[in-house]
């Protein structure tokens, strides 16, 4: 029953509305087939080249938790927590997914993220996609393949705010809107006994 729902076409368009009062965000459970999922999740972990990049951090040099990519149009260069990425060519497997996201968020992204997080113990700590070269209101979609992880938000100065969780399933896209970033930070935590991996694509517009 629920293997069909996931594969009905009818589905694959399908929204659900996340207001958090100063920020919204739209989520797509359905957005790509099992089938499709599986398929990408299996292409992108053959053809990305994944890197593992090392933070410093109090004179300490500590490596990232998760491997990474930076892709995009020449001359989109991003930068967080001291780490500069220059973009690596699109890849044809990305700009498949890439052309399904634009149609569903109605937004034409020049760059992506890719995150590898091989297991449960690879995770990303507290912060927001806020970086200058984002602009002033960044819109981010992240798009999930692979195993389902806990995706958790709180604001950013209304600490008496309940945090904010929802599941990011295989197969989903979550676009967050103007003033997302703003106003709340997003986290990834770690899973205990979690073995099966997933790829993670944040599109973006650097400006």
């Amino acid at each position: 029953m629920q293997h069909n729902l996931f594969e009905d076409p009818a589905n694959s368009d399908l929204v659900v509305a996340h207001d958090l009062g100063d920020a919204k965000m739209r989520e797509y459970p359905y957005a790509f087939s099992p089938t499709q999922s599986q398929e990408f999740l299996a292409q992108l972990r053959q053809q990305i080249l994944w890197q593992q990049d090392t933070l410093r951090i109090a004179g300490r040099e500590i490596k990232v938790p998760r491997l990474q990519c930076w892709m995009g149009d020449p001359g989109s260069r991003y930068g967080y927590s001291g780490i500069q990425l220059e973009p690596c060519p699109w890849n044809t497997v990305v700009l498949a997914i890439r052309e399904r996201v634009e149609t569903l968020t109605d937004t034409n992204f020049n760059s992506v993220l890719l995150n590898y997080y091989r297991c449960g113990q690879d995770s990303v700590a507290w912060h927001a996609d806020d970086e200058p070269e984002l602009g002033p209101a960044p819109v981010i979609a992240s798009v999930s393949f692979g195993a389902p992880r806990k995706f958790q938000l709180r604001h950013k100065r209304r600490r008496s705010l309940p945090k904010y969780q929802l599941t990011l399933r295989d197969g989903s896209l979550l676009f967050m809107e103007k003033g997302m970033q703003n106003n709340w930070m997003h986290q990834l935590p770690k899973v205990k006994d979690l073995h099966s991996p997933r790829v993670n694509l944040t599109f973006r517009i650097i400006l």
